[in-house]
């Protein structure tokens, strides 16, 4: 099965539904299996008092707060939809993460096809709960995290009907350090709850989910925007499209040297054998 592609889009359409179907339309082009957006009523999940992150007060104008942030960047519902029907257009599949409850009901009247659980929400055990009740594939993300917190949050999306999970390995830093990476963590991911893993990246460049891949992700997620010199808290640690389209070839490329694993003469060089090899021939008297 090939890995599974998103591209996240996130809030990098700045509030514009033109500038989020461009980005759909370079997801597209890019080869991306799925586009990836975020849902949200801003006054639901940020607090007037709430300070903007360290990223945040770096990207966006330090005069204005979190939530002021946060409204400037909000689509409405009826601007996703016709986002979901314009990704049916271009034949790419529609994803958004869901912030609220409202959202969540709403994403959910659209038949997404899976779930995608941000970092911030694994210790939410109401949200999770929620989105395990849909009975959809779940896409985990584990920014943060322990493996104390993975394990309470599979059991708690098992119990409650979820059967179909992934689990990304993450680091919740924009752009995050590549010391601070540590991308064996997926496989360790792997191996303690036999689970299918991936990697979502925040990492500068291409090469951490091209690795990913190498090393046996099934899923991979990376930012990316029209142009990092935008305004906004998600632009500078994103991808410009070029970069984008170099990512989705790489991964194919990568995913298509790892073959079978079973160790035999490739097909394109069996002709080659009789040229290269060195072989004693018997003596004719």
């Amino acid at each position: 099965m090939s890995v599974f592609i998103i591209v996240e889009a996130g809030v990098n359409h700045n509030g514009d539904i033109n500038l989020a179907k461009k980005l759909i339309d370079v997801a597209k082009g890019a080869g991306a299996d799925a586009i990836k957006f975020q849902t949200f009523i801003s006054e639901k999940v940020v607090s007037r008092y709430a300070p903007k992150a360290q990223y945040q007060n770096k990207n966006t104008s330090s005069k204005e707060s979190q939530l002021d942030m946060v409204k400037k960047l909000e689509l409405s519902f009826d601007e996703f939809i016709e986002l979901n029907k314009y990704c049916k257009v271009k034949e790419i599949e529609f994803l958004s993460t869901a912030f609220d409850f409202h959202s969540i009901d709403f994403l959910n009247s659209l038949d997404m096809k899976r779930w995608k659980i941000p970092s911030g929400e694994i210790t939410n055990l109401p949200y999770l709960i929620k989105i395990a009740k849909l009975h959809k594939p779940v896409i985990l993300s584990t920014g943060m995290s322990t493996i104390e917190d993975i394990k309470a949050a599979l059991s708690i999306l098992r119990e409650n009907g979820a059967s179909e999970i992934t689990v990304l390995h993450c680091t919740t830093e924009y752009p995050a350090p590549f010391k601070d990476v540590n991308l064996n963590a997926m496989n360790t991911i792997k191996k303690m709850f036999n689970i299918p893993v991936g990697y979502s990246d925040h990492t500068k460049g291409i090469e951490v989910p091209i690795a990913a891949v190498a090393l046996g992700a099934t899923i991979i997620e990376k930012h990316f925007t029209l142009d990092r010199n935008m305004e906004g808290p998600d632009h500078k640690a994103s991808l410009e499209p070029e970069e984008l389209s170099a990512m989705v070839s790489a991964i194919r490329n990568v995913e298509a040297s790892l073959g079978s694993g079973e160790k035999k003469p490739a097909a394109s060089e069996q002709k080659n054998m009789a040229i290269a090899r060195k072989v004693l021939l018997p003596i004719v008297r």
